[in-house]
């Protein structure tokens, strides 16, 4: 039997093993929890899978030398994955916003947006064109 992988995918494995994280904490804890619930079984799910990861990664946001920010990734998986997730029935335009301005910030090619819904878990993958 063939492995079905396609070839347009950026960092295939990782993706599938953080997607497969989600899908797991879905479907232990199920829905109506709070974020932080989710991104504590999320962590505690890539910890048991080997995946490597940080969680609520700092990253200071700056205008012309002065600090005028912060932002704390959700994870940043295998140093080349910003792991966003929410806890919403759909995706905002605020929220494809954020993970844009991360990968712009941190200048990875790949962000992975999970939502944690009432009826199921739902993902996005955004990539940094620029990048």
């Amino acid at each position: 039997m063939s492995k079905l992988k396609r070839n347009d995918i950026i960092f295939p494995d990782v993706s599938y093993k953080i997607i497969g994280c989600a899908f797991d904490v879905y479907n232990n804890l199920g829905s109506g929890h709070i974020e932080k619930y989710y991104q504590r079984a999320l962590s505690k799910a890539f910890q048991d899978k080997g995946v490597k990861h940080f969680e609520q990664v700092y990253y200071p946001l700056y205008y012309h030398g002065t600090l005028i920010g912060k932002n704390f990734l959700d994870f940043v998986v295998e140093d080349k994955i910003v792991v966003e997730i929410k806890k919403n029935e759909r995706y905002s335009k605020s929220n494809i916003d954020q993970v844009l301005n991360y990968l712009k910030m941190t200048n990875m090619k790949l962000a992975i947006l999970i939502n944690f819904g009432n009826n199921e878990v739902k993902f996005k993958r955004i990539v940094n064109i620029n990048s």
